[in-house]
């Protein structure tokens, strides 16, 4: 049932990747919307992502592959014509002809070859399932990159509004003092001050800026949007959502145990090792004979007229071959699927270790953030109102102006620790979803 349910997730997602794909080609060039949400870019990229885009082409390349090998189980009619010119002496007619011709249509089709051909199949057939999880992962893994990219965009948009407002408090706060300098109750040093700190504050709002400008452009590339022309302003929509804080909890061994049924990865290899014990029997299929029926009829004749057709008509028959002795090639060929199977096995226990930790790093790392997020909301609060006490005991002098800056640097700091708080845990919970096997929130399970 598992192994159903992920292989409909996979389909879904190719439905619906379809049917974006309908409404572009009806609509023209798809482009985004004015206003980006999460769950628009996640959609978006479903369609556009270039590895995703990528990954559902190597499903067409094993339906193809599927095709090919089915082709053995059906009647093959080949036409087959011939013609020849010889010297006069050689010839077996009377009065003798210089030209003959014949033309055969010819159907076969395979009785028996050794279990080769519905291994072959069967094979293929597993491959196909496979590419299909192979695609469910690879949509859970660019999913997660346009999940995180998105958020980093909104995380880089709150800092850069919380170094604008760490600025306007600077600024409030050297008005503050230049009055108090022109009142006679601080010395120029304090205005000084409050210049320095200022000045102090502007690199951190230009980087703030410049990381919101780069997140923007690995934004659009985890989404797929094409490069424009050169010299062609390239616009994007306005990122818009929030940092929600949504608490979840996972158990370790409810958590591990749908990670071993869910998890794409495992039921690929799982897929892929299937199909090479198929290839085992069809590497073993040469041991034995293989058989065949066919029928055809046969037109020929002496010249370039058909009027002199002399002979024509049908013929059926069986044909049968068996390689006694190839050099031990088929040894060889058994040797190589046998081996390929144990790698595919090695593999898949290798795989299955690799899950086991990506959960338990995801579940430390979900608990870490979880408890970042309380710690750092709390300080926020401690903070501003320590920045609100400092102000008024500046203002009633029994405070310095450093005492007012300090607690200004420490709550921008508080500021910008919950939000990045806020940001690690909202990726680290996705993160905990595609380690389960579950994919993104908005198409998954």
């Amino acid at each position: 049932m598992k192994i159903r349910a992920t292989l409909a997730t996979a389909l879904a997602a190719l439905a619906l990747s379809g049917a974006v794909r309908a409404q572009t080609s009806e609509g023209g060039t798809a482009t985004l919307p004015d206003k980006l949400d999460l769950k628009s870019a996640i959609l978006y990229a479903l369609d556009h992502n270039y590895t995703i885009r990528q990954a559902r082409e190597q499903i067409r390349v094993q339906e193809g592959v599927i095709l090919q090998v089915e082709s053995q189980r059906i009647p093959n009619v080949v036409a087959i014509g011939q013609y020849q010119r010889n010297a006069s002496d050689i010839s077996s007619s009377s009065p003798p002809e210089t030209s003959s011709w014949a033309v055969e249509l010819k159907a076969t089709q395979a009785l028996y070859a050794g279990g080769g051909i519905d291994s072959s199949v069967k094979g293929a057939r597993l491959a196909r399932e496979a590419a299909l999880y192979d695609l469910q992962a690879t949509i859970n893994a660019a999913l997660l990159d346009v999940r995180t990219r998105f958020l980093g965009v909104l995380l880089a948009r709150e800092k850069v509004r919380v170094q604008e407002d760490n600025i306007e408090l600077y600024t409030r706060q050297l008005k503050d003092t230049e009055n108090q300098f022109h009142a006679g109750t601080v010395s120029n040093f304090e205005v000084l001050r409050s210049e320095v700190s200022l000045a102090n504050a502007q690199p951190d709002l230009i980087t703030a800026r410049n990381n919101y400008r780069i997140g923007i452009e690995q934004l659009r590339q985890a989404l797929g949007v094409p490069a424009a022309p050169a010299g062609v302003p390239v616009p994007f929509p306005e990122v818009v959502g929030a940092l929600d804080f949504t608490p979840e909890t996972y158990e370790a061994d409810s958590a591990l145990s749908a990670a071993h049924a869910n998890r794409p990865e495992l039921l690929r290899i799982a897929k892929l090792q299937e199909s090479g014990e198929q290839a085992v029997v069809v590497a073993k299929s040469t041991y034995y004979p293989n058989l065949s029926a066919f029928g055809a009829y046969e037109w020929v004749g002496a010249g370039l007229k058909y009027t002199n057709v002399n002979e024509n008509g049908w013929l059926v028959g069986l044909q049968s071959s068996w390689s006694i002795f190839d050099g031990r090639a088929t040894a060889g060929r058994v040797r190589q699927a046998s081996s390929q199977l144990e790698q595919a096995k090695l593999t898949y226990a290798s795989a299955e270790l690799g899950v086991e930790v990506e959960v338990r790093q995801a579940l430390s790392s979900l608990q870490e953030a979880a408890e970042l997020v309380a710690a750092s909301r709390k300080t926020v609060e401690q903070a501003d109102e320590a920045l609100r006490l400092a102000n008024a005991r500046y203002h009633a002098g029994s405070a310095t102006q450093l005492d007012v800056l300090t607690s200004q640097v420490s709550l921008t700091q508080a500021r910008t620790n919950v939000l990045q708080a806020s940001y690690n845990y909202t990726v680290a919970l996705a993160s905990m979803r595609k380690a389960v096997g579950l994919g993104d929130a908005f198409i998954g399970r």
